[in-house]
């Protein structure tokens, strides 16, 4: 059998018997533990030498990491990959900056990956390459003679033609990523996006009803992997008396009724229209006050970014000027906390919650929403609120789905959760659970890995 190789911007510190982590780390993980294998990426590191590091070995898992210079992370991380890349996938277009120096650190960083992964190949190894910052790493591997199979998936969106054709460097993009053998998209949309461009603007040509499409001499085939989670696992952390501890004590200073919302400080996760939407259910419901509490944990990201110091000091702001219109001495509706929590926190925390709002401006998926509905009492379950910008919405249609830029429809949304009948929130419930069971992360995995082996 062959390897797997694992290929991702960064390399989580992870340590033998540690609890996996969210998003694209437990995905990676879980691939791995299975059947072994070798994780290549990014130390988080900034130095003088772009040499790998010595590998460490995790239980089956072989790590092996490089560091970047400051003006790569500069070009490469905070310039192309989040300053513009970042923005247009989830179509913030006016959010997003292009500059050529920056394009060109991209596809150096991408070609440094690719320079010290390739000694590490061997032959029939499966390369799994993850994410928007490695969309030009199959490119610069077949250049170095590599023939492998090598598979990308995708976590964000992919937007429609005419947004990402926004970013000038377009067509250079589409045709490095049309050097991998397998492309994958969390949603149906996203990948008939890609088909869309690559069909009207690369002159490329269906090739089958599956997704696969002829375009600069080759076939690539495409599909899509909804990224899910483990339910059980997820529900057994909620469950868990050592966990609930913490959570207890926190739920104890709240008051009758919770609404909780645990986001990456990121401006697709539309915080802000969150915010103001909480202050319009305030304004139209006074018979709430004093009965429930919006809790919002958003930790940190990309802090050397200006647009992320903005959005911080934004939301900082509204949180102290709603508290300011609405609290009591006795009573603080809104409850911002900037930082983060361990999952034997989160997860009895979403148990505890009789709501929880997931409104992204755009998302690739969103595992939030997932871990919320799954780590719910199924006799006493909360009610997820969730976008319709959101992958998840494809699949968890039996949530109170709203649209993130109409503030009175998600006012009504949380009156109607807070007030949902047992037996409402039991048939939703359990219509999630039923989708999310058969989504589930190992099936991502599997499917992924199979189709990447025998295309």
């Amino acid at each position: 059998m062959s390897r797997l190789v694992v290929v991702s911007n960064r390399v989580a510190p992870i340590q033998e018997g540690e609890a996996t982590a969210g998003g694209l780390a437990a995905g990676v993980l879980d691939a791995l533990k299975q059947k072994g294998g070798l994780w290549f990426g990014w130390s988080g590191e900034i130095s003088d030498s772009s040499e790998p590091k010595p590998e460490r070995n995790v239980g089956p898992i072989t790590l092996f990491t490089i560091d970047l210079s400051r003006q790569d992370y500069d070009e490469f991380y905070r310039g192309f990959a989040n300053g513009t890349l970042w923005p247009v996938l989830h179509y913030q277009i006016g959010l997003g900056r292009f500059e050529w120096p920056e394009f060109a650190g991209y596809r150096r960083v991408n070609d440094l990956f690719a320079a010290s992964l390739t000694p590490l190949i061997l032959p029939g190894d499966l390369i799994w390459v993850h994410d928007y910052h490695l969309l030009c790493l199959a490119e610069q591997l077949r250049t170095r003679g590599l023939s492998n199979r090598i598979g990308l998936f995708l976590h964000t969106p992919f937007p429609a033609p005419g947004v990402f054709m926004t970013i000038p460097s377009h067509a250079e993009l589409i045709r490095s990523m049309c050097a991998y053998d397998l492309l994958g998209f969390q949603t149906e949309i996203d990948r008939t996006a890609f088909i869309d461009y690559v069909v009207r603007h690369a002159d490329g040509v269906p090739a089958e009803p599956d997704g696969a499409v002829s375009v600069f001499g080759r076939i690539v085939r495409t599909g899509v992997y909804p990224i899910g989670v483990h339910v059980d696992e997820v529900r057994a952390q909620a469950e868990a008396p050592v966990n609930r501890r913490q959570a207890t004590r926190m739920r104890a200073n709240l008051m009758e009724q919770l609404i909780l919302s645990v986001d990456r400080l990121d401006y697709s996760k539309g915080l802000r229209q969150r915010f103001a939407a909480f202050e319009r259910f305030l304004a139209e419901f006074p018979a709430r006050h004093g009965l429930v509490t919006f809790m919002q944990i958003a930790p940190p990201s990309r802090s050397d970014i200006e647009t992320y110091q903005r959005i911080r000091r934004e939301l900082e702001g509204e949180a102290g000027r709603i508290n300011g219109r609405f609290a009591e001495v006795d009573w603080v509706p809104l409850r911002y906390l900037n930082r983060s929590f361990a999952r034997n926190v989160l997860m009895p925390l979403y148990a505890e919650a009789q709501a929880c709002l997931v409104t992204p401006l755009r998302d690739g998926m969103n595992l939030v929403a997932k871990e919320y509905v799954a780590a719910q009492d199924p006799q006493e379950p909360g009610v997820l609120i969730l976008s319709q910008f959101a992958g998840a919405a494809r699949e968890l249609d039996a949530a109170l789905l709203v649209n993130p830029y109409d503030q009175a429809g998600m006012a009504q949304a949380m009156e109607r959760a807070l007030s949902m009948p047992v037996e409402e929130r039991q048939e939703r419930h359990q219509a999630m659970l039923t989708v999310m069971r058969k989504n589930s992360l190992e099936q991502w995995r599997d499917r992924f890995e199979a189709d990447l082996r025998c295309g």
